[in-house]
């Protein structure tokens, strides 16, 4: 078992950012790559980022790329999701989830393991 939890979360104006951490325990958290998700009122939780075992292979989703970056320190068991101009439409609730594959995935059913969560609201 992998326990995660999210930190980082909170009201923030558009262009703004933010700093998402995860940290996990229980189980080697170097074998596992890790993902960030997050679901919005009313909509469907999509891919936001993810990061294999080692840091060398990241995927972002087209929304967030080159505002959002993913990164992990597997010495701290975390795994982190920096976040800067922000928009109203990232306003959402944050998950991190692993999983325990080669490389990146952005399909959340790849993912074992979930966070509870962190809320992200963006004000215009």
């Amino acid at each position: 078992q992998v326990q995660l939890e999210e930190s980082g979360g909170g009201l923030v104006q558009a262009g703004g950012s933010l700093r998402l951490s995860c940290a996990a325990s229980g189980r080697t958290f170097s074998n596992y790559a890790m993902g960030w998700f997050r679901r919005a009122p009313g909509k469907e939780r999509e891919f936001v980022a993810a990061i294999n075992w080692g840091g060398g292979s990241i995927s972002y989703a087209d929304s967030v790329k080159g505002r959002f970056t993913i990164s992990r320190d597997n010495g701290k068991n975390t795994v982190y999701l920096q976040m800067t101009s922000l928009k109203p439409e990232d306003t959402a609730a944050y998950y991190c989830a692993g999983g325990r594959f080669f490389g990146v995935r952005r399909a959340d059913s790849e993912y074992d393991y979930w966070g509870q969560g962190t809320q992200v609201t963006v004000s215009s």
